[in-house]
Protein backbone atom coordinates (compact mmCIF):
# COMPACT_ATOMS: atom_id res chain seq x y z
CA UNK A 1 0.00 0.00 0.00
CA UNK A 2 1.72 3.62 -1.12
CA UNK A 3 0.80 5.58 1.93
CA UNK A 4 1.70 8.79 0.66
CA UNK A 5 -1.43 8.22 -1.64
CA UNK A 6 -3.50 7.38 1.29
CA UNK A 7 -2.39 10.59 2.73
CA UNK A 8 -3.31 12.52 -0.30
CA UNK A 9 -6.52 10.99 -0.48
CA UNK A 10 -7.91 11.40 3.06
CA UNK A 11 -6.32 15.07 3.45
CA UNK A 12 -8.11 15.88 -0.36
CA UNK A 13 -11.27 14.28 1.42
CA UNK A 14 -10.88 16.28 4.36
CA UNK A 15 -10.18 19.45 2.61
CA UNK A 16 -13.45 19.12 0.40
CA UNK A 17 -15.69 18.80 3.41
CA UNK A 18 -13.72 21.98 5.06
CA UNK A 19 -14.24 24.32 1.87
CA UNK A 20 -18.14 23.13 1.80
CA UNK A 21 -19.04 23.74 5.41
CA UNK A 22 -18.89 20.96 7.17
CA UNK A 23 -17.83 20.98 11.30
CA UNK A 24 -14.54 20.52 12.31
CA UNK A 25 -15.29 16.87 13.86
CA UNK A 26 -17.02 15.62 10.62
CA UNK A 27 -13.54 16.24 8.57
CA UNK A 28 -11.45 14.74 11.34
CA UNK A 29 -13.98 11.46 11.27
CA UNK A 30 -13.99 10.93 7.91
CA UNK A 31 -10.48 11.27 7.35
CA UNK A 32 -10.07 8.50 9.96
CA UNK A 33 -12.55 6.64 8.52
CA UNK A 34 -10.59 6.63 4.67
CA UNK A 35 -7.42 5.70 6.47
CA UNK A 36 -8.18 3.01 8.65
CA UNK A 37 -10.66 1.52 5.26
CA UNK A 38 -7.10 0.79 4.18
CA UNK A 39 -6.15 -1.55 7.29
CA UNK A 40 -3.36 1.43 8.32
CA UNK A 41 -1.65 0.47 12.09
CA UNK A 42 -3.06 4.01 13.53
CA UNK A 43 -4.52 7.53 12.01
CA UNK A 44 -4.44 10.82 13.82
CA UNK A 45 -6.58 14.07 12.53
CA UNK A 46 -6.17 17.30 13.70
CA UNK A 47 -8.19 20.04 11.70
CA UNK A 48 -8.75 23.53 12.55
CA UNK A 49 -11.05 26.36 10.08
CA UNK A 50 -8.26 27.39 8.13
CA UNK A 51 -5.75 24.12 7.73
CA UNK A 52 -5.87 20.17 8.52
CA UNK A 53 -2.95 17.79 9.95
CA UNK A 54 -3.10 14.41 9.20
CA UNK A 55 -1.20 11.58 10.29
CA UNK A 56 -0.49 7.83 9.33
CA UNK A 57 1.71 5.55 11.42
CA UNK A 58 1.94 2.12 8.80
CA UNK A 59 4.63 -0.86 9.52
CA UNK A 60 6.68 1.60 11.99
CA UNK A 61 6.75 4.05 9.46
CA UNK A 62 5.21 7.75 10.14
CA UNK A 63 3.63 9.86 7.35
CA UNK A 64 2.28 13.26 7.66
CA UNK A 65 0.42 15.95 5.23
CA UNK A 66 -0.32 19.66 6.09
CA UNK A 67 -3.13 21.65 3.97
CA UNK A 68 -4.07 24.54 4.18
CA UNK A 69 -7.65 25.78 3.80
CA UNK A 70 -7.81 29.29 1.83
CA UNK A 71 -11.38 28.91 0.92
CA UNK A 72 -14.93 28.08 2.84
CA UNK A 73 -18.30 28.18 1.27
CA UNK A 74 -21.54 26.03 2.06
CA UNK A 75 -22.08 22.59 -0.12
CA UNK A 76 -24.18 19.96 2.02
CA UNK A 77 -24.09 17.76 -1.09
CA UNK A 78 -20.43 17.51 -1.05
CA UNK A 79 -20.69 17.12 2.46
CA UNK A 80 -23.27 13.80 2.16
CA UNK A 81 -21.41 12.44 -0.55
CA UNK A 82 -18.27 12.22 1.35
CA UNK A 83 -19.73 11.07 4.33
CA UNK A 84 -21.16 7.90 2.20
CA UNK A 85 -18.10 7.40 0.37
CA UNK A 86 -16.00 6.84 3.38
CA UNK A 87 -18.38 4.83 4.96
CA UNK A 88 -18.83 2.37 1.90
CA UNK A 89 -14.99 2.23 1.11
CA UNK A 90 -14.25 -0.61 2.54
CA UNK A 91 -17.72 -2.99 2.21
CA UNK A 92 -17.50 -2.01 -2.33
CA UNK A 93 -13.37 -2.51 -2.02
CA UNK A 94 -12.17 0.60 -3.35
CA UNK A 95 -8.73 1.03 -4.28
CA UNK A 96 -6.70 4.11 -3.67
CA UNK A 97 -6.91 5.42 -6.88
CA UNK A 98 -10.87 4.97 -7.45
CA UNK A 99 -11.35 6.72 -4.04
CA UNK A 100 -9.44 9.76 -5.32
CA UNK A 101 -11.20 9.77 -8.77
CA UNK A 102 -14.54 9.75 -6.90
CA UNK A 103 -13.25 13.27 -4.98
CA UNK A 104 -11.68 14.57 -7.71
CA UNK A 105 -15.39 14.31 -9.83
CA UNK A 106 -17.04 15.30 -6.80
CA UNK A 107 -14.63 18.22 -6.15
CA UNK A 108 -15.42 19.63 -10.05
CA UNK A 109 -19.09 19.11 -10.18
CA UNK A 110 -20.69 22.26 -11.25
CA UNK A 111 -22.94 23.51 -8.36
CA UNK A 112 -26.64 24.80 -9.18
CA UNK A 113 -26.45 26.85 -12.82
CA UNK A 114 -26.98 30.64 -12.33
CA UNK A 115 -30.79 30.73 -12.59
CA UNK A 116 -31.53 28.34 -10.19
CA UNK A 117 -29.18 29.90 -7.70
CA UNK A 118 -30.39 33.27 -7.92
CA UNK A 119 -34.24 31.96 -8.14
CA UNK A 120 -34.01 30.30 -4.77
CA UNK A 121 -31.82 32.50 -3.23
CA UNK A 122 -34.74 35.98 -4.41
CA UNK A 123 -37.03 33.10 -3.16
CA UNK A 124 -36.37 33.07 0.65
CA UNK A 125 -36.01 36.50 0.81
CA UNK A 126 -39.53 36.25 -0.71
CA UNK A 127 -40.37 33.77 2.16
CA UNK A 128 -38.49 35.61 5.08
CA UNK A 129 -40.93 38.54 4.40
CA UNK A 130 -44.07 36.78 4.62
CA UNK A 131 -42.45 35.51 7.55
CA UNK A 132 -42.15 38.39 9.16
CA UNK A 133 -45.69 39.60 8.04
CA UNK A 134 -45.05 41.55 5.37
CA UNK A 135 -47.18 42.39 2.75
CA UNK A 136 -47.33 40.74 -0.94
CA UNK A 137 -45.36 43.88 -2.24
CA UNK A 138 -42.74 43.50 0.80
CA UNK A 139 -41.96 39.88 -0.61
CA UNK A 140 -41.98 40.75 -4.12
CA UNK A 141 -39.39 43.36 -3.33
CA UNK A 142 -37.53 41.38 -1.49
CA UNK A 143 -37.82 39.05 -4.45
CA UNK A 144 -35.93 41.20 -6.73
CA UNK A 145 -33.82 42.90 -3.97
CA UNK A 146 -32.80 38.82 -3.25
CA UNK A 147 -31.43 38.49 -7.13
CA UNK A 148 -29.54 41.64 -6.70
CA UNK A 149 -27.42 40.72 -3.85
CA UNK A 150 -26.48 37.17 -4.69
CA UNK A 151 -25.43 38.82 -8.08
CA UNK A 152 -23.47 41.26 -6.24
CA UNK A 153 -22.05 37.92 -3.93
CA UNK A 154 -21.38 36.25 -7.09
CA UNK A 155 -19.26 38.86 -8.97
CA UNK A 156 -17.45 39.86 -6.21
CA UNK A 157 -16.47 36.14 -5.13
CA UNK A 158 -15.04 35.34 -8.86
CA UNK A 159 -13.00 38.27 -8.36
CA UNK A 160 -11.67 37.15 -5.28
CA UNK A 161 -12.95 39.99 -3.31
CA UNK A 162 -12.81 39.66 0.27
CA UNK A 163 -15.14 37.92 2.49
CA UNK A 164 -15.37 41.17 4.73
CA UNK A 165 -16.15 43.67 1.76
CA UNK A 166 -18.51 40.85 -0.31
CA UNK A 167 -20.49 40.99 2.82
CA UNK A 168 -20.49 45.15 3.58
CA UNK A 169 -21.32 46.01 -0.27
CA UNK A 170 -23.66 43.46 -1.20
CA UNK A 171 -25.70 44.82 2.14
CA UNK A 172 -25.32 48.21 0.85
CA UNK A 173 -26.57 47.33 -2.62
CA UNK A 174 -29.96 45.99 -0.87
CA UNK A 175 -30.02 48.65 1.34
CA UNK A 176 -30.02 51.01 -1.24
CA UNK A 177 -32.65 49.13 -3.23
CA UNK A 178 -34.76 48.92 -0.53
CA UNK A 179 -34.61 52.78 0.03
CA UNK A 180 -35.35 53.06 -3.47
CA UNK A 181 -38.80 50.87 -3.49
CA UNK A 182 -39.49 53.06 -0.45
CA UNK A 183 -39.23 56.23 -2.32
CA UNK A 184 -41.18 54.91 -4.96
CA UNK A 185 -43.95 53.54 -2.99
CA UNK A 186 -43.25 49.87 -3.84
CA UNK A 187 -42.94 48.30 -1.14
CA UNK A 188 -45.24 49.32 2.47
CA UNK A 189 -42.25 48.26 5.07
CA UNK A 190 -38.66 49.26 4.74
CA UNK A 191 -38.01 47.68 7.67
CA UNK A 192 -39.29 44.14 7.01
CA UNK A 193 -38.35 44.44 2.98
CA UNK A 194 -34.27 45.36 4.66
CA UNK A 195 -34.15 42.50 7.33
CA UNK A 196 -35.83 39.47 4.68
CA UNK A 197 -32.97 40.66 1.69
CA UNK A 198 -30.52 40.45 4.08
CA UNK A 199 -31.39 37.23 5.81
CA UNK A 200 -29.57 35.62 2.20
CA UNK A 201 -25.88 37.46 4.09
CA UNK A 202 -26.53 36.15 7.93
CA UNK A 203 -23.97 33.55 8.70
CA UNK A 204 -26.28 31.13 10.14
CA UNK A 205 -24.32 27.66 9.21
CA UNK A 206 -21.40 29.63 10.74
CA UNK A 207 -22.76 30.36 13.62
CA UNK A 208 -24.08 26.94 14.43
CA UNK A 209 -20.95 24.99 13.34
CA UNK A 210 -19.62 27.99 16.30
CA UNK A 211 -21.66 26.22 18.78
CA UNK A 212 -21.38 22.96 17.55
CA UNK A 213 -17.32 22.91 17.48
CA UNK A 214 -17.34 24.21 21.09
CA UNK A 215 -19.67 22.24 22.97
CA UNK A 216 -17.57 19.10 20.87
CA UNK A 217 -14.05 20.52 22.84
CA UNK A 218 -12.90 21.94 19.89
CA UNK A 219 -12.00 25.46 21.50
CA UNK A 220 -9.88 26.88 18.79
CA UNK A 221 -12.10 25.97 15.69
CA UNK A 222 -15.29 27.11 17.93
CA UNK A 223 -13.93 30.60 18.47
CA UNK A 224 -12.25 31.21 15.01
CA UNK A 225 -16.14 30.31 13.57
CA UNK A 226 -17.54 32.94 16.37
CA UNK A 227 -15.23 35.46 15.26
CA UNK A 228 -15.81 34.86 11.49
CA UNK A 229 -19.62 34.48 12.36
CA UNK A 230 -19.33 38.15 14.06
CA UNK A 231 -17.56 39.75 11.46
CA UNK A 232 -19.54 38.53 8.94
CA UNK A 233 -22.51 40.41 11.19
CA UNK A 234 -20.13 43.94 11.76
CA UNK A 235 -20.06 43.90 7.67
CA UNK A 236 -23.74 43.88 7.19
CA UNK A 237 -23.81 46.39 9.68
CA UNK A 238 -21.45 48.34 7.90
CA UNK A 239 -22.60 48.11 4.69
CA UNK A 240 -26.47 49.37 5.54
CA UNK A 241 -25.29 51.39 7.91
CA UNK A 242 -22.99 53.85 5.32
CA UNK A 243 -25.82 53.38 2.43
CA UNK A 244 -28.48 54.52 5.66
CA UNK A 245 -25.86 57.67 6.62
CA UNK A 246 -25.57 58.76 2.71
CA UNK A 247 -29.17 58.45 2.04
CA UNK A 248 -30.37 60.75 5.34
CA UNK A 249 -27.49 63.58 4.41
CA UNK A 250 -29.02 63.37 0.48
CA UNK A 251 -31.69 62.81 0.15
CA UNK A 252 -33.22 63.17 3.84
CA UNK A 253 -35.90 61.21 5.83
CA UNK A 254 -37.35 57.91 4.60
Amino acid sequence: MECNELLNVAGYAGKILLESGAEVYRCEETMVKIAQSFDVDEVQAFVMTTGIMLSITHKQQNYTKILRIQKRGVDLHKIDAINELSRTIKSKQYEIYEVMDILKKLDQEPRYSLPVTLFFSALSAFGFALFFQGSITDALCAFVIGICIKLSVLGMERNDINAFFQNAVSAGVGAFITLLCVQMSLCDSMDTVMISSIMLLVPGLAITNAIRDTVAGDYVSGLSRGAEAFLTAVAIAVGIGTVLAVWIKTVGGF
